[in-house]
């Protein structure tokens, strides 16, 4: 028995499904993490707070992004028919969320107010749901309206 028989495969179309799930989910954890530290403010603070950190979640997703989950589609759409289930990622893309989920736990047992703190993570959260959409109409593309996935991502 060879150890490729041990490796957990997943038709491609279901890797643009994890990697949109997982981007939806942490994006998710980051934002109802800020909320828990902007639920006690006043309203209008509330509402500044939110509009700036999806403003800046807007420019991350754009300059930030974007490109990783372009990058991501095109290496899933390059797979034969079936790719290994951790293969969402590429591999050295696992050490940058290592390291930002240290530097989450590191931010949130600092000094910074936990309203500046909020912006942030509502950036980062917003950004990642916003960018995992891509990963989503990627998947509607294929599987839905029957297309090819495309040689080179836009």
């Amino acid at each position: 028995m060879s150890l490729t028989r041990l490796k957990p495969s997943v038709p491609k179309y279901w890797l643009i499904v994890i990697a949109g799930l997982v981007w939806s989910a942490a994006g998710v954890l980051l934002c109802h993490t800020a909320w828990g530290w902007l639920r006690p403010l006043g309203y209008f603070h509330i509402l500044g707070l939110a509009a700036l950190g999806l403003c800046l979640a807007m420019i991350l997703k754009k300059i930030m992004l974007d490109r990783i989950a372009r990058r991501n589609m095109h290496r899933i759409c390059s797979y034969a028919e079936r790719g290994c289930f951790f293969a969402f990622q590429a591999w050295r893309s696992y050490l940058m969320i290592l390291l930002m989920i240290a530097l989450g736990s590191f931010l949130r047992h600092t000094a910074i107010p936990r309203e500046f703190l909020a912006v942030l993570y509502t950036a980062m959260g917003g950004a990642l749901i916003l960018s995992s959409l891509a990963y989503f109409f990627l998947y509607y593309r294929i599987r839905v309206l029957g297309a090819a996935c495309p040689a080179e991502m836009e």
